[in-house]
Order: structure tokens, then sequence, then C-alpha cells
């Protein structure tokens, strides 16, 4: 299929040549046809997959197809759990509607609200915002939704997780009855479908991919060590293999400040993004980061969310995500688009609960890695999460010459060996050369 086919007019066609795409993804091939019908619409789909565009393209041929420009009117609105993700919204809507006269903003806390202000005092047809902000402009009576004709939740279930729960039942009670509700996310929660049943109608429900299924293009290992020693091992895996592009996931701002700190002193350009930093430091670390300035970027999981960068080799939890479903999403930062990516995740053995709920949630084995020097004094047990067999095509490593294991661009001796000495089934070893 191509995007010709999809019945999008010329000026859209045009910005998606420009961009350099031919054929839809898959969630775009099912969303936007769906999109166009004017009903409310759930979509589920690994992030990485273009679902983004799967909204945005449906919504701006909406706009054209009803023939007429309100600029004073906000007829769309998007509503995002992050700055970073309604920035990239935005970008979105700006992109693919460059040949139409549509005008767009987002908006976001964390910056000066004058700028917004002045951006929707001149004139609007689609709003991008994250619920805070939104509320705090709709209350000094600068927005308003009576004209609205499209909501969409984007990541509806991270909205959930922040606690946005409230701020979105308030704004539901600001919109007209009849609208058109979207929901694309990676995951459809129960407590999602819940809140479904009270604002749509008869959605039309697409899943292009299985439930909780991690990217195929991302290949993931477990590297168990003791916790004190998780900085060092960080450090020796990006040094050693020559990591010029890393994303690092951290449970706390505080681990994620004091992780970026570390490998500074120790020659490695890093940067932390988190909540508590200004929306100018989070948007230079990220940009420094794209441009390969960066060498390393430490985040949390608010503060990654939405974030798209292009051929993102490998992503690493320093941390294990208290809730599994978050697993989900920061591995879907690598592979993204159909190419291939890498996963490690250093895990302690006060982490085998966290490690336990991943391997349940995709329903597979994660294949350890040990490392010369890493041993930890602490094993990780091994998971008895699953109650299946074992697909013995997962967790399996490329090989290199003579059957060795590819661990972070080094071949290794793959005997099983463990730090002991001793055959342990399941292990790897990598040696520090």
């Amino acid at each position: 299929m191509t995007f010709d086919e999809l019945g999008l007019a010329a000026p859209l066609l045009r910005a998606v040549q420009e961009k350099g795409y031919t054929e839809p993804s898959e969630v775009q091939a099912a969303a936007i046809p769906a999109v166009l019908t004017g009903r409310d619409v759930m979509a589920t789909a690994q992030t990485g997959t273009g679902k983004t565009a799967g909204f945005t393209l449906p919504i701006l041929q909406l706009l054209h197809n009803a023939g007429s420009y309100h600029p004073h009117r906000v007829r769309v609105l998007v509503l995002t759990p992050t700055r970073e993700l309604a920035a990239q919204v935005g970008e979105s809507v700006a992109t693919y509607g460059a040949h139409l006269p549509f005008r767009s903003a987002v908006i976001f806390g964390g910056v000066k609200s004058n700028p917004q202000i002045a951006a929707l005092r001149k004139g609007i047809d689609i709003l991008i915002a994250t619920p805070g902000r939104l509320l705090d402009l709709h209350q000094q009576g600068e927005v308003n939704f009576s004209d609205l004709e499209v909501l969409v939740l984007d990541e509806a279930d991270r909205m959930l997780d922040m606690g946005f729960i409230h701020d979105i039942r308030r704004i539901l009670k600001l919109l007209p009855a009849r609208r058109q509700n979207l929901m694309f996310s990676a995951t459809f929660a129960n407590e999602i479908r819940a809140l479904t049943k009270s604002i749509m109608s008869n959605p039309i429900e697409l899943s292009v991919s299985p439930p909780n299924a991690t990217a195929e293009g991302v290949e993931q290992w477990v590297y168990p060590v003791d916790k004190k020693r998780k900085s060092e091992l960080l450090l020796d895996l990006v040094v050693r293999n020559d990591w010029q592009q890393v994303l690092v996931f951290s449970r706390t701002k505080h681990g994620a400040n004091r992780l970026a700190t570390f490998l500074e002193k120790f020659g490695v350009n890093a940067a932390a993004i988190h909540g508590n930093k200004s929306q100018g430091a989070r948007t230079r670390a990220l940009a420094g980061f794209k441009a390969g300035k960066v060498r390393v970027l430490v985040a949390t999981d608010i503060a990654a969310r939405g974030l798209d960068i292009v051929e993102l080799p490998q992503v690493v939890n320093f941390d294990l995500p208290n809730v599994p479903e978050d697993y989900l999403h920061r591995i879907g930062r690598t592979g993204r688009a159909g190419l291939s990516g890498q996963a490690y995740s250093l895990v302690s053995a006060d982490e085998i609960t966290q490690l336990k709920g991943i391997e349940q949630l995709i329903q597979r084995h994660l294949q350890r890695e040990y490392v010369d020097g890493f041993e930890p004094d602490h094993e990780v047990p091994a998971s008895d999460a699953l109650r299946k067999p074992r697909d013995s095509r997962h967790g399996q490593r490329p090989k290199g010459p003579g059957g060795a294991s590819r661990v972070g661009g080094k071949l290794s001796n793959s005997s099983g060996r463990g730090g002991d000495g001793q055959n342990r089934p399941g292990r790897r070893r990598r040696s520090r050369k």
C-alpha cells in the first residue's frame, strides 16, 4: 500500500513525499482510514511505529475536507503527558500541514506562558498541550473549546501513570459532547479501557502488534551486577564498546544526576534530563544528544516519554522500572521504524521482583550476560515467572567467528561458565580484554 491509496489530499501527499516516505507503516495504514470515517478510534501500537502520523495526517485531512478555515476556533485538541511528546506532536503537525493553511500551537509547563498566550490569541486550529498548563490557560480565559471537533489522547496510559486522570476528567467536562475521540498508545491497561467507556461511543479498535509485545528489532540482555558497581559497569560498557550514543534510564531524578556526574568525571560527555530540569536545560541536553555532542543521555521515564531519536543504537536500563509496561516504552526508544537496536539491563539482586514482572509481561526469559570483573557477590536468582517452555528463538546472541557471542560490539567466549568457574545453565560470560 502507498500513501496515495489512503485518500489523502495533494498537499498532504506532497508533505509526506518531502519527508521521504512512500509507504505507510502498519499502524498508519490501519489508523488513517479509520480516523477518516469520523468515528472514535482506539489504536494500540508499539512505540516507534509511526502512530503520531497515524492521527496527524487524517486529522489534517478532515480539516481540509471541511473546506473552511477558522483560525480563531480550536478545532482539534491533542493531549500528551510530557513536554517532549507535545513538542514532537507539534513538529509532526507542522511538517505534514506545511502546505495547508491551518495553524497550530504547543503549550506545556516549565516555560513562560506569555509566548503561548500570544500564539493562542493569534488564532489556531490545532492545539497540542499537556493537561496542567492547558487548565491554567483555560482558567485565565485564553482557551475556548466551544468549537472543538476532535480530541486526541496520546499515550493515555502514561497520563494515568503520571496521575493526570483528574486533570483529564476536568478537561473532558469542558469539551462539547459531540466530538470525535481518538486514543493512541503503546499499551491499553484496564484503567484505560474503563476511561474509554465514559468518553467513547462504539470505537473502532485497532491493534497492529500483539499485546505487550516488544519490538522485533530489539535484542535484549540482562547483566547481573551488584548495585554498588552499576556505575562502574556502565562506564566499562560505554568505553570498552566505544558507544557514541546511548540512552540510559534511571528510576530517580537524583540518580540520573549522580550518574551523569560520574560519567563526566571519567571523560564521558553525559547529561541528565528529568522533571526537575528546566525546559531549556532539557531541550539543550536532547539537542546535544541528537547532534552527537552528548554521548550518554540519562533520563527518567517521565522525561524520556516521546523521545524520537533517529537510529538510536542502544538503550540501557540502569535501574529496572517498577511498572513492567515501562520496560516496553524504554526499549522502544531503539529499534524504531524497523531498524535494529540493543537493550541492556543492569540488574542487581534486589530487583528480582521487577525482573520477574517484566519477563511475565513479555512472556520470555531475558538472556543473561556476566562480565568478568563484575560478577555479583549477591546473585540475581533465576526467574520462575514463566511456566511454559522457552522459545528457543528468544535470547539468542548473534554469533561471531568460531561461535563466540557478540556483546556490546565485542566478541567473547560463550562457554556458559559463571564468575565462580562453575557451569551454570543460561549464563554467558564476557571477558574483559
